[in-house]
């Protein structure tokens, strides 16, 4: 166990300084200009756009500026904005000058949004998307079967975002049967923070389910079909005990799979969700940003979509398992 451990840690490591130095190139080695994004195309001084250089520290050479930037993680760097010095405490990803906010307190500030909205999210497709493929896979072959399945298909074959959007229109504001989607923590007002995304979690938790249904639905035929099931019916044992006991738990193994990458995605921002339903998460933010040409703030967040991205897999590969007996790590 402590051997896997370690050795994924090195991997997951790996990837992220490879995601760090890609990221890096992208957008501060490709041919871009971020000073005169931020200086704009009028009323852009010379003293002002290399005021904007020195302050970006652009005017440094490439692998020192990369090392700085490294170094800001662990140990914090410090920037100047009109004459004004201020301290960006670690982890540092940079500092954005359009908000004159170091990028950890801007990323820190809207990820509650977007976990709390993921969270959600994830009750949903585990409980009821799981819950709808395993009814069906037991019941394969029936009408019911059919109807559920051909149900999860037409609904998935709507666009997400145009389901969003009838739903906020007609019934958050034509018709006001749910609630608006809002913003409050949790530790204001847990009723307003649960009834602001209410309908965000219904809407992006039951649209996804009809995914997670099919998912269950074929892994779980495919379980059932094995010999040991078949052993464990030929016991006595009753069909609540070998469904949900015994199938389930190897059928769940390709679901959780799925589960952790759409979770680690999610997380680095739902960004339809957020902006129909009017949540300042991690995807309004990078939709400004990248209106506003904000690299700092878009470069963060990559990296910080790569950690969770890295951080799930990880989870995943541990839950595997605690799921299935059968499974070993090595």
């Amino acid at each position: 166990m402590l051997y896997f451990v370690a050795r994924r840690l090195v991997s997951a490591l790996s990837v992220v300084l490879v995601t760090l130095i890609a990221t890096f190139a992208l957008f501060f080695i490709a041919p871009t200009d971020p000073a005169g994004a931020i200086c704009g195309e009028r009323n852009c001084t010379q003293q002002r756009y290399n005021e904007i250089k020195s302050n970006l520290h652009l005017d440094r050479p490439k692998v020192q500026q990369f090392a700085e930037y490294t170094a800001g993680i662990f140990t914090g760097r410090d920037f100047t904005t009109s004459g004004v010095t201020q301290h960006c405490a670690a982890p540092c990803l940079g500092f954005s000058f359009k908000n004159d906010r170091p990028v950890t307190e801007m990323l820190k500030s809207r990820f509650p949004v977007t976990l709390s909205l993921v969270a959600g999210y994830a009750v949903l497709v585990l409980t009821i998307g799981v819950f709808v493929g395993s009814q069906a896979a037991k019941r394969r072959g029936t009408l019911g079967d059919r109807a559920l399945m051909t149900s999860t298909l037409v609904v998935s074959s709507v666009p997400y975002y145009i389901v969003a959007l009838m739903i906020a229109l007609y019934l958050t504001i034509l018709y006001p049967i749910l609630p608006r989607g809002s913003w409050t923590p949790p530790s204001e007002n847990i009723g307003k923070w649960f009834a602001g995304l209410l309908t965000p979690w219904l809407v992006l938790g039951i649209y996804s389910c009809t995914s997670y249904a099919r998912y269950s639905r074929g892994s779980m035929v495919e379980t059932l079909s094995e010999d040991y099931i078949r052993t464990a019916r030929a016991k006595g044992l009753s069909d609540r005990v070998v469904t949900y006991k015994h199938a389930l738990r190897s059928g769940l193994i390709p679901v959780i799979t799925i589960f952790g990458l759409d979770v680690a995605g999610s997380l680095a921002g739902a960004i339809f969700t957020e902006r129909i339903f009017d949540l300042p998460g991690l995807g309004v933010l990078v939709l400004d940003s990248l209106n506003s040409y904000d690299l700092p703030v878009i470069m963060g967040t990559v990296l910080v979509a790569s950690v969770i991205l890295v951080a799930m897999n990880f989870l995943v590969d541990i839950g595997y398992s605690l799921i299935d007996p059968r499974v070993r790590l090595t």
